[in-house]
């Protein structure tokens, strides 16, 4: 890969503190102002490389490395640094409190739709945006403080984590009651417009409407039966006994309208615990305030549900199974959002791939939802959860490649990888970039004028992604490759892209340096910022890995390595070692090789060839040293 993962994550934590950390303050806000997503966002350009790819760990002060805490100068040395975080975060988590309720509004994220204003109410609405990025948040925040806390001994301090993990934790629970309550199960007709819409979309082979149906409802009949496990939050649905009836599941925009509140029964955990043998008073049970009422269209929205699967998925990662970061009261939250995850990936999955023939649905773009828009935007969200559904079953390299066919077809069409004219429709996929309507965040009130609009501008940050997880799957040496070259065209893209001002000089998003007629920016966008430094993250870990194994490569290696200790033992034969020092010597150096090669032929077999390769001449090299001899003579 050319991206260089670790180069251009120093410097965006150069850039993100140059930006952020002023007169010994950190400044929230960027282009779209200060909100609970903005702000997140802000904070995760640090925490996320820091928590989440090892050599950038500021947690352990003795350990950190030089190039991070140059990176991070102006926070101070490997003790000060980690200490600001913490007051930077816990700055965060108060922040967004109101009378003990953690707050998840979209503010300044909302736009107005048709140029009317937004009420003060509207803007205050929860959003799953914030429920998400408040998940990701929250686990960095509490890994981090754990982690931390063995390397303090000042009471005073350690009562500061203790009450940042306390913060957090509050925090954690309630985004995961927001995503329980914004859950949607929409059940409609085959008759009815949706149905229509669905069933043009799935069948491909052109069979009448009621096979399609049959054969729909067949496919999916597990995933129908475990609608009735979805008993807490929002999704049940008892409409889907009719042989007519067709469905969609995902998270909508926000906590959906009627849903009922999640009954929380809290008890105490070994974080706790650990907490009170440390010298602090017993837990109480996490207060995360009144539910609202959800307000939400209950319909699932692609946008939301790819971030709401997203952010589930950090529920059940390893990290946070190794740390323990879930409380039970959490774990029992989580539970029910896995069943949620697995029911929207499985979905999603059938539909995007249905049928079976030559042409999958999701390879006939541009997807269409059921409410009847269209647009490549669609079909790389669509992408993105089939991706995770073949991560969770281990899908084949030939359906791998398959959808890194779409996405490298998605590239061209969004003038990622292909120059673009004016004009191009692929342009506006970037800016000003999906408009989402937020159905049912318009009330009954002589205040509140119209819905407020969700923009999404993300499509290159999210196609870096995806490509990256599509190559950390593949097995195939040669499909890998092709996909991580597109990945680099992808990066070359964005890079492109990065704000070229001095105070936030290398972050993102300057979409007109690429694209002619395009607005300029000053400020950065978190938003966007926080996005590339995912894939960063992600690239970052995929090259931690090591390297695909080509099984011929392997073969060779052997058969290289068969000549090689064959030659080296006639060597020893001819009494070659005791001909002189400097030949026993060379001997000894190729001896060792050969065991080095040998080790490591079935793992790395270029490396090994190459160990061989050297053998082989130093070998060669004797034999006409002799050769030369015996002729003179």
């Amino acid at each position: 890969m050319r991206i260089e993962p670790r180069q251009h994550l120093l410097e965006t934590w150069k850039a993100t503190i140059q930006s952020s950390w002023r007169d010994g303050a950190w400044r929230w806000g960027g282009r779209d102002g200060s909100n609970s997503i903005s702000d997140a966002e802000q904070l995760l350009c640090i925490l996320l490389p820091a928590t989440q790819v090892g050599p950038f760990g500021l947690d352990r002060p003795n350990a950190t490395a030089d190039a991070m805490l140059e990176a991070l100068r102006p926070l101070g040395d490997e003790k000060t640094i980690p200490l600001n975080l913490v007051r930077i975060a816990t700055e965060y988590f108060t922040r967004y409190v109101d009378n003990d309720r953690p707050i998840f509004s979209g503010g300044s994220y909302y736009k107005p739709d048709d140029g009317a204003k937004l009420t003060e109410v509207q803007q205050a609405r929860d959003i799953v945006d914030s429920f998400a990025i408040s998940v990701t948040l929250s686990l960095a925040t509490i890994g981090f403080v754990r982690i931390f806390r063995q390397s303090v001994t000042r009471m005073g301090l350690r009562r500061e984590l203790r009450q940042l993990e306390r913060l957090a934790s509050t925090r954690l629970t309630a985004a995961m009651v927001g995503l329980l309550r914004s859950f949607s199960t929409h059940v409609f007709e085959a008759d009815d417009d949706p149905g229509q819409i669905l069933l043009q979309t799935v069948n491909k082979a052109g069979l009448p409407s009621k096979t399609v149906v049959n054969q729909f409802r067949s496919v999916l009949q597990e995933t129908i039966a475990s609608f009735n496990e979805v008993l807490i939050g929002s999704g049940q649905t008892e409409d889907l006994e009719s042989a007519n009836a067709l469905f969609e599941c995902g998270w909508s925009w926000g906590i959906v309208k009627d849903a009922p509140a999640v009954p929380l029964e809290y008890k105490s955990s070994g974080r706790e615990k650990e907490s009170t043998a440390a010298g602090a008073p017993d837990e109480p049970a996490e207060e995360i305030g009144p539910q609202p009422d959800g307000v939400a269209e209950n319909k699932p929205y692609l946008y939301f549900t790819v971030v709401a699967v997203d952010a589930i998925e950090d529920l059940f990662s390893e990290r946070t199974r190794v740390l323990g970061l879930l409380n039970e009261e959490q774990q029992r939250l989580s539970r029910a959002l896995q069943l949620r995850w697995d029911l929207t990936l499985t979905y999603w999955a059938t539909v995007a791939t249905f049928g079976g023939g030559p042409v999958w649905p999701l390879e006939d773009p541009p997807w269409q939802t059921t409410d009847g828009l269209r647009s490549e935007y669609y079909t790389l969200l669509v992408t993105s959860i089939v991706v995770k559904d073949l991560v969770r079953k281990r899908g084949s390299d030939a359906r791998l490649a398959r959808i890194g066919s779409v996405l490298s077809d998605l590239a061209n069409e969004a003038r990622v990888t292909r120059k673009h004219r004016p004009g191009d429709s692929g342009v506006k996929l970037h800016s000003p970039g999906l408009r989402v309507s937020l159905e049912g965040s318009l009330e009954d009130s002589p205040d509140e004028k119209a819905n407020a609009v969700w923009f999404v501008g993300e499509f290159a940050s999210l196609l870096l992604q995806r490509c990256i997880a599509i190559a950390g799957l593949l097995s195939d040496v040669e499909e890998r490759a092709v996909l991580l070259r597109l990945a680099d065209r992808v990066w070359d893209h964005l890079a492109r892209r990065r704000l070229t001002e001095t105070a936030h000089r290398k972050l993102w998003d300057q979409p007109a340096l690429v694209f002619d007629d395009l607005p300029e920016y000053e400020s950065p966008s978190w938003y966007y910022t926080e996005r590339v430094v995912a894939g960063l993250v992600s690239a970052a870990n995929l090259l931690s890995e090591e390297p695909l194994v080509n099984d011929r490569l392997v073969v060779r290696a052997f058969d290289l390595l068969y000549e090689a200790e064959h030659l080296y033992d006639m060597e020893l034969m001819r009494g070659s070692a005791d001909a002189s020092l400097e030949v026993m010597d060379v001997l000894t150096e190729i001896r060792a090789k050969l065991e080095r090669a040998r080790a490591i032929a079935r793992t790395r077999p270029g490396a090994a060839s190459a160990l061989v390769n050297w053998v082989l001449m130093e070998l060669d090299g004797l034999e006409a040293v002799r050769h030369s001899e015996s002729t003179a003579i």
